[in-house]
């Protein structure tokens, strides 16, 4: 069958598709998590509208959630502040063995939920069946990593410091109150990824879920309920000008987890009105750039520039945004990566071994229509079979060829299934394009030379976070830094470092006389206190 006619006919009638995948029910969602109880919500809801079209339906509307307003947004904030109590609340001060119980019981309650979890995964962002299982799995590895890593963390404080007769005890203890949004394209995974490690150090959290892969979180509002004391964690839904503003304009928010857009962060970080005081953890846009050298072997590099731009419809921060391929390799690297990308099998979220589905946001196709039609007045052409032909949600993925700095996909994150491609005769031409561009993620180097790879390299650290060598753009593993530089990222988030980003070092110090060491003996002996103990977790 013909790519154009496999788009006009892509989606299903509920009746053809298997029967674990079918979303009969809409899943209206009332309640909201706050202060340790789940509240209904009797005002006004949003439909939740699924990428995942179905031919005998008149909509696809898929579930309701709530559009709570500034009065029920202030209840959450107002029950994050009475959970942390000025550092003197149950959470802030349990011992760390209990709060790490409590994130045991959540997540293994949590694996229960992993078949409607990824069943929601596939129909609120159109992602494979695959990747949706594979997120869901990531998530709590990632948790257990966080449990081991914590127990580690403290291990190393379980023992009092003596300097210039000084005695000292030094943990990290939690920053307060923190806002946790996380983004539409890895709404389990990367929210968890902030959320989580916010928890675990003792803060409290109030957390809105992203606009699309809000219904997913549903299921697990009950087993937060249980397995944390009240007002530790707290929901919120809505517009946010209606319930984000007014809790960050409070002043009471002690740190902003966003994973999203730089406009947006800017405008919510101005609501502020006590910068100082607010810690940022940004995880923001990013253009990464694929460099092909003249030496690179396209035949073993081309599946990994294929997945690299469009895994998961290229929805990722890390995706490959653009491709600098030097002019002796650029007829060869288009040839294989027209075929392979042509290759690729669309459809259905549920479907085997699918790669490119339809996109969750609103508009989106037509955007990315722009940026083509942008590009081919400006030169350039589509060299893929049927690049760039849409059908609602759907846009399959077009090669654009050759990209210059005059186009708008030149510079713009697209966030979606337009490659483009520029040729290049010198390498200053990629390395000028990084240098000058306000993002510093990742970067892509495909070749084969040792002496020419480490002179990229060194520059390149400067410039970037993380340097591949003949390998994609990626996120993992979580216990490597995640972060950029530049417009890119704020604070650095790993297994490690976000244990470290949600929490500061706090020093319990006195001078070394006999009084005082006597008092910190009793005190540890006689377990008096959370903090000055030297306990030590198994």
């Amino acid at each position: 069958m013909e790519i154009q006619e496999q788009v006009n006919n892509l989606y299903p009638v509920m009746e053809d598709i298997p029967s674990p995948y079918r979303f009969d029910d809409i899943l209206i969602q009332k309640n909201y998590l706050v202060n340790g109880s789940l509240r209904e919500w009797k005002g006004n809801l949003q439909n939740v509208y699924s990428p995942v079209h179905l031919e005998d339906r008149s909509d696809n509307v898929i579930g309701k959630y709530p559009l709570l307003n500034k009065e029920a947004a202030m209840e959450a904030l107002d029950a994050a502040e009475k959970a942390f109590d000025r550092g003197r609340g149950e959470w802030p001060t349990m011992k760390l063995e209990e709060r790490i119980e409590c994130l045991v019981k959540f997540v293994q309650r949590m694996k229960k939920k992993r078949e409607k979890t990824v069943k929601l995964l596939m129909w609120e962002i159109g992602k494979p069946l695959r990747d949706a299982e594979k997120e869901f799995d990531r998530t709590v590895d990632y948790i257990y990593d966080t449990i081991d890593e914590l127990k580690d963390l403290d291990r190393d404080s379980s023992r009092f410091e003596i300097e210039q007769n000084v005695v000292a005890q030094i943990r990290r203890t939690p920053l307060g109150i923190v806002l946790c949004m996380g983004p539409f394209n890895y709404p389990l995974n990367e929210s968890f990824a902030t959320l989580i490690p916010s928890l675990i150090m003792g803060n409290t959290v109030i957390f809105k879920p992203p606009k699309h892969g809000v219904l997913l979180h549903e299921p697990l509002m009950e087993i937060f309920r249980d397995c944390f004391p009240a007002g530790t964690i707290n929901t919120i839904y809505g517009e946010g000008e209606e319930v984000v503003a007014p809790i960050m304009e409070s002043g009471k928010i002690d740190v902003l987890a966003f994973i999203g857009s730089s406009k947006v962060a800017n405008i919510l970080k101005a609501y502020h009105p006590k910068p100082n005081r607010l810690r940022e953890v940004l995880g923001l846009e990013a253009k990464n750039p694929a460099i092909v050298l003249d030496d690179a072997n396209i035949d073993k590099i081309i599946d990994e520039c294929v997945a690299g731009a469009l895994s998961f419809n290229g929805q990722r921060c890390t995706a490959l945004k653009i491709f600098f391929v030097h002019r002796s390799q650029i007829d060869k690297f288009l040839e294989k990566f027209k075929q392979k990308t042509d290759d690729l099998k669309i459809g259905m979220p549920w479907d085997e071994n699918v790669t490119v589905t339809p996109l969750p946001e609103d508009g989106k196709t037509d955007y990315l229509n722009e940026l083509v039609d942008d590009a081919l007045g400006k030169g350039a052409k589509v060299i893929n079979t049927s690049g760039g032909i849409s059908n609602k949600s759907f846009f399959y993925p077009a090669i654009l060829y050759p990209a210059n700095s005059d186009m708008r996909i030149y510079n713009e994150e697209q966030f979606g299934p337009v490659i483009p491609v520029v040729p290049f005769d010198k390498i200053e031409e990629p390395l000028d394009y990084i240098e000058q561009s306000k993002y510093g993620q990742q970067v892509s180097i495909f070749g084969n030379n040792p002496d020419i790879l480490a002179k990229l390299v060194d520059p390149l650290v400067n410039q970037v976070a993380r340097v591949n060598i003949n390998s994609l753009c990626q996120r993992g593993p979580d216990k490597f830094p995640f972060t950029g530089r530049k417009d890119s990222a704020k604070a650095t988030l790993s297994v490690f470092d976000a244990l470290r980003v949600f929490s500061i070092r706090s020093v319990v110090a006195a001078k070394g006389t006999e009084n005082n060491k006597e008092i910190f003996s009793v005190i540890i002996k006689d377990r008096k206190s959370n903090f000055l103990s030297t306990d030590f977790i198994f």
